[in-house]
């Protein structure tokens, strides 16, 4: 294994395993032509959800995929875009490349906290797992062939972060079988913002009869949307003398529509037969997102309006070289898929509402008076920087499909960290006397100005061992029954407090040059295993039913601070009915699938009163889960409509007790619980659903199209316990409409659209600049994206 420090020598290894394969495969003679992909079934999908090639319609699973037509039509580009697709996931965010996935309301809306639980929800891009601690990669959705949402807990095939589903990301790979291209270029505006545009092309290059590479590029611009408008603040210094209170503005900031994106990157893989029976396939992906101000919105300042007196940006850039091999040992499959995934984001926050909600807290935390007889402005900002790895590793070895019984098994191994930084200042610190507060004691260069610091070192790694058997009972009836048995340890290391923990007893001297000191060592080991028992009845070759019992599993992990004990690991158990069929000679599909599921141990993260902003997390009971999922498409001649949508009821089955000032769960009799038994669980609407409907026609020589989408979701629970709901509330339910028109004509495409054409303001979220019992008067809206028009001219060749 290859130890923490070594972290060079990890990217040079995978690196140099890539050029040498590279360099070898091109070398070798052609011996073989792509094998054809599984003859699918006319207008469907063929996925690998099982590990093999399978119809979407023979997959007795909850899965919906959004193939490369829909992802284009629908104008993807993002996480926004597509998951308003898939009825079954819902998200929190604060803008792009931090937002959290859950499927089917499998939420405690405690997640996405660095130092805090992993995901709910696995993401893969091809074969490879790039579920990353915290906010998850957005990826630029250009040149891929299919989305795949697998709802209920993967844990078999898919592992840890599986807990809630699994979203796969399969991107289109290097064919021998001739020259391809394309390139599109899109115009567009904010109904009242910027504007914006992308350029985006793929090549396919045939380099022999044996080897293909695929490469693709991308940039895109997004105009921002929400106004810095001009506001000030008067702060009392919490000291009861009105004549030392405090005036300060944001004049030096304020600016309209400044919440732009601007994303670039490209990728390429390189396919090459060696003979017959073995397929290497190198590739690396690259991406650049950087994003300024806030994409939540303050509606007590306006429509899209917030009042920022510190700047906000984020800057987001990550790549990931993979290498998988794929071959026979006899007349078995082997698959090996290996990666290196590293990720750094550095991001500035406005964190001075914390500084408004402690100007009357009683402990003096607004209060600096200078060596000049005034007071430093107190309005607090967060410096943060994340440096993520993450090393995959994964063999497993498939039986033949064409046997009665059939085998997938392997082995997985995983290891990511994550380098946490973060300074809470306030300018001009360090140049004042020491403040009446003495949890704020400088203690110098180069943390002189920082109030709070962190620099954690995380670890977690996954071993697992995995099977998963198929037998025919008879022709039509399947049973289906898998395996995975787990290690998953983690630790943290390093410094986490205010400037005077660097001088307690407990901080131990350290040799790092990152931190003062340190206060945090901590470790976690756990086993388990995850089962899945499926039933599947052919009843006839275009309709099927299946019923599955499925469970899924999620490492606990350790708390920073010093007494409070480690979150145990959360379990999920499913319990599904659903069917796959097609009527009317295929021109009509409809799938479906009701479940029930049960939340054990769900984690959740709180800050506890009186702890200073800082999060811990605990398990906060138990849930239960049902609701059914579906989604349909019906050809009528030139008029296609389609459609999915969900309903989910989750609640608590047992009471959350409070959390005392130790920061430890206590149950008292008399004491209101923070969230009782049959609280709502968060983020997740009841109802979540999308109806489309595109007719095509011929204009002129040229064929043409009118297309038309309705897209609604009902309102939410926005955090689990009672206290936090109170000071926030929940969302509104909101209904939008999408309109696109276009045409061809020879190798080239026009298409105009709108999105959110009559400007629904739909809140998907309501969050905090910090902890709700703190900040939960300034709480903010992530809105849907606002009214968006634009063209797009592409061409394929």
């Amino acid at each position: 294994m290859i130890r923490h420090g070594d972290k060079k020598t990890t990217s040079q290894i995978m690196w140099s395993a890539l050029l040498t394969s590279t360099a070898f495969c091109i070398s070798m003679p052609a011996v073989a032509q792509d094998a054809p992909a599984e003859e699918a079934l006319p207008g469907e999908i063929v996925v690998t959800a099982t590990k093999r090639e399978e119809s979407l319609q023979k997959v007795p699973l909850s899965i919906q995929a959004l193939g490369e037509e829909t992802l284009d039509q629908q104008q993807v580009s993002s996480l926004d875009d597509f998951s308003k697709l898939l009825p079954s996931v819902s998200f929190q965010s604060f803008g792009p490349g931090q937002s959290q996935i859950y499927f089917r309301g499998v939420s405690s809306g405690g997640d996405g906290l660095r130092i805090g639980p992993t995901p709910a929800t696995g993401l893969y891009l091809d074969e490879i797992p790039v579920t990353t601690i915290a906010g998850s990669v957005d990826l630029h959705v250009y040149d891929i062939a299919r989305i795949e949402a697998l709802s209920g807990p993967q844990g078999t095939l898919f592992g840890a972060s599986s807990l809630s589903g699994t979203l796969r990301l399969i991107t289109n790979k290097p064919s021998t079988a001739g020259f391809e291209g394309g390139a599109d270029l899109q115009v567009n505006k904010f109904g009242e913002g910027e504007f914006g545009g992308s350029l985006e092309s793929f090549l396919n290059l045939p380099l022999s009869d044996n080897a293909a590479l695929r490469v693709v590029g991308f940039y895109r611009r997004d105009g921002g949307y929400i106004d810095n408008i001009p506001g000030s603040r008067t702060f009392t210094l919490d000291d009861s003398d009105p004549t030392t209170n405090l005036t300060v503005n944001n004049a030096a900031l304020v600016e309209n529509d400044f919440n732009d994106v601007e994303t670039f990157g490209g990728r390429a893989a390189l396919k090459v037969d060696l003979n017959e029976n073995w397929t290497v396939t190198p590739a690396i992906i690259y991406q650049d997102q950087k994003t300024s101000g806030p994409f939540l919105f303050d509606p007590r300042k306006g429509d899209l309006a917030v009042t920022d007196f510190q700047p906000t940006r984020n800057t987001d850039r990550w790549f990931q070289a993979a290498l998988t091999v794929e071959g026979k040992v006899g007349n078995w499959d082997l698959v090996y898929s290996g990666g290196y995934f590293e990720r750094k984001v550095n991001s500035a926050a406005d964190y001075s509402y914390y500084s408004v909600a402690y100007d009357t807290y009683g402990s003096y935390y607004t209060n600096f008076p200078t060596s000049s007889g005034g007071f430093l402005d107190p309005s607090q900002f967060v410096f943060t920087a994340d440096k993520y790895t993450k090393q995959t590793h994964e063999l497993r070895f498939v039986s033949p499909s064409d046997k009665r019984f059939r085998l997938t098994t392997g082995v997985f191994f995983q290891r990511q960290t994550d380098d946490v930084a973060a300074n809470y200042d306030i300018a001009g610190l360090s140049t004042i006397p020491t403040p009446p507060n003495s949890n704020l004691v400088p203690v110098g260069a180069p943390y002189g100005d920082t109030v709070f610091l962190t620099r954690i070192d995380r670890k977690d790694r996954d071993l697992a061992i995995f099977a998963e058997g198929t037998f025919d009972i008879t022709d039509t009836v399947k049973l289906t029954a898998g395996i995975r048995g787990f290690e998953a340890k983690s630790s943290l290391f390093g410094f986490s407090g205010f400037n005077r923990n660097a001088l307690a007893a407990n901080c131990l001297p350290t040799s790092a040059t990152n931190r003062p000191c340190d206060n945090v060592d901590k470790k976690y080991k756990e086993t388990g295993e995850t089962h899945k028992v499926n039933l599947s009845w052919e009843v006839t070759p275009e309709k099927m039913i299946y019923a599955t019992y499925s469970t899924g599993f999620r490492p606990g992990g350790n708390n920073r601070r010093p007494g409070i004990l480690p979150f145990k690991s959360d379990t999920l158990t499913n319990y599904e009915i659903g069917w796959k069929t097609s009527w009317l000679d295929r021109k009509l599909r409809l799938n479906g699938a009701v479940f029930y599921e049960e939340w054990k141990d769900l984690q959740f993260g709180l800050v506890p009163v009186g702890n200073n902003g800082v999060t811990n997390t605990y398990n906060a009971g138990d849930a239960r889960i049902y609701g059914a999922e579906g989604d349909f498409a019906l050809s009528l001649g030139n008029l296609t409509l389609s459609g999915s949508g969900t309903y989910i009821d989750a609640k608590l089955t047992t009471d959350f007790c409070q959390v005392d000032a130790t920061g430890n769960i206590v149950c008292t009799v008399g004491v209101a619980p923070a969230a009782p038994k049959g609280t709502r669980l968060p983020v997740q609407p009841k109802f979540k659903g999308s109806l489309t409907a595109r007719y095509e026609f011929p204009l002129g020589s040229n064929d043409a199209f009118l297309q038309s989408s309705v897209n609604h979701q009902g309102g939410t629970r926005s955090f689990l316990t009672d206290a936090d709901f109170a000071a926030v509330g929940g969302t509104r339910g909101f209904t939008t409409f999408d309109f696109s028109a276009g045409t061809e004509f020879g190798q080239w495409t026009i298409e105009a659209f709108i999105q959110n054409a009559f400007d629904k303001r739909g809140q998907l979220g309501l969050n905090t600049a910090c902890s709700t019992t703190i900040c939960g008067a300034y709480s903010r809206v992530y809105p849907i994206k606002p009214q968006i028009f634009g063209l797009k001219l592409g061409t394929k060749f």
